[in-house]
């Protein structure tokens, strides 16, 4: 374990060193990481790769299976990746009383410092095995003096970051609309004119007891599409594949990217947003950068209806993406269920 790792404090000052009781899960949601899964990974998609409609087919067939790939010769340094990860760690890496200005609970608070808990018994908050600082990301003109002074490249290189994740985020939307035999920009279009761009940076310090906590409870993505970009060396991120718990290996300057619940109702249940987790390591960190793209919250949102015909009927009604926000934070703290919500009965 590194030195800055073993300074490390979580914001309300409490050392990792050891266990406390509001991080211990109880029996019935520890990660059971003895249980070995049956799949290695999830696919990896070379974007270089001619023909192209090889590509648009890998990851339709990939939207489909597993709602994750990984994709490399994306055309994003990599150099600017590993800087951004490096800045997170020290931005996680900072005293508490630095980084305590960032806490809050505010929603509407655009740069905030995020410890994520599940209720256990429906009042027991326990507290998940990191810390996560979540801010827009695009465009960041109106915000960027809102980001963290420290450490002092942060702002210029997430400007910088921001800018090419962009385009590698159209790129993938425009494949993915392929892939469903849509027009290129059929996913964007119908994402509206406004979309809202949201990062979150994941800080998972080593864990005395993987097998008591999480990292990251299990989840799926409100937004339309995910790009992670995570430490190499260290598998933490999970993917529920058929019951088992499938690891995302970290492979050299790769990005993760996942379909989200917007687009799994677009494509009418056709591309999957499956659940997904984080898992600590004993011995080492993790760190991992979250990019979204959502929907603006007045954009209507349902199956696209060249996707729907007698063989396929509407999965789902359709709603305003504000709606869908107001249920998951309704389910706050729980194993969340909201695309459930708008599934039309049969």
């Amino acid at each position: 374990m590194d030195n800055q790792t073993q300074t490390f404090r979580f914001v309300n000052g409490s050392s990792p060193s050891s266990l406390s009781p509001d991080h211990i899960l109880p029996q019935d949601k520890r990660p059971n990481l003895t249980h070995t899964p049956l799949l290695s990974s999830v696919p990896v998609i070379d974007m270089t790769e001619e023909p192209r409609a090889s590509v648009v087919h890998k990851i339709s067939k990939a939207c489909e299976e597993y709602g994750f790939f990984q994709v490399i010769n994306h055309g994003v340094p990599r150099e600017l990746c590993d800087t951004v990860l490096a800045l997170l760690a020290a931005f996680f890496e900072l005293p508490p009383e630095e980084k305590a200005p960032f806490l809050a609970t505010d929603e509407t608070r655009q740069v905030k410092l995020l410890n994520y808990h599940v209720k256990t018994d429906g009042q027991t908050r326990v507290c998940m095995w990191s810390e996560c600082l979540a801010h827009p990301w695009h465009p960041l003109d109106d915000v960027v003096h809102l980001l963290p002074q420290n450490p002092p490249q942060y702002r210029e290189v997430i400007a910088e970051y921001s800018k090419e994740i962009y385009v590698l985020m159209k790129r993938l939307l425009s494949l993915i609309s392929q892939g469903l035999g849509l027009e290129q920009d059929c996913l964007e279009t119908k994402l509206g004119e406004a979309p809202t761009f949201r990062a979150q940076g994941n800080y998972y310090p080593p864990c005395p007891d993987p097998e008591l906590t999480l990292g990251l409870n299990v989840h799926t993505d409100i937004s339309a599409l995910t790009i992670v970009r995570q430490s190499e060396g260290v598998t933490g991120l999970q993917v529920l594949q058929n019951g088992n718990w499938v690891p995302v290996e970290p492979i050299p300057d790769a990005f993760v990217i996942n379909i989200g619940d917007q687009i799994q109702v677009l494509s009418n249940g056709r591309f999957r947003s499956v659940h997904h987790r984080a898992v600590t390591n004993k011995t080492r960190k993790r760190v991992s950068m979250a990019t979204f793209y959502n929907p603006s919250k007045d954009t209507i949102i349902g199956p696209i209806r060249d996707l729907i015909d007698e063989q396929h009927p509407p999965l789902y009604r359709e709603y305003h993406f504000s709606e869908f926000l107001e249920e998951f934070f309704k389910q706050e703290g729980t194993r969340r269920m909201v695309t459930e919500m708008f599934e039309l009965k049969a």
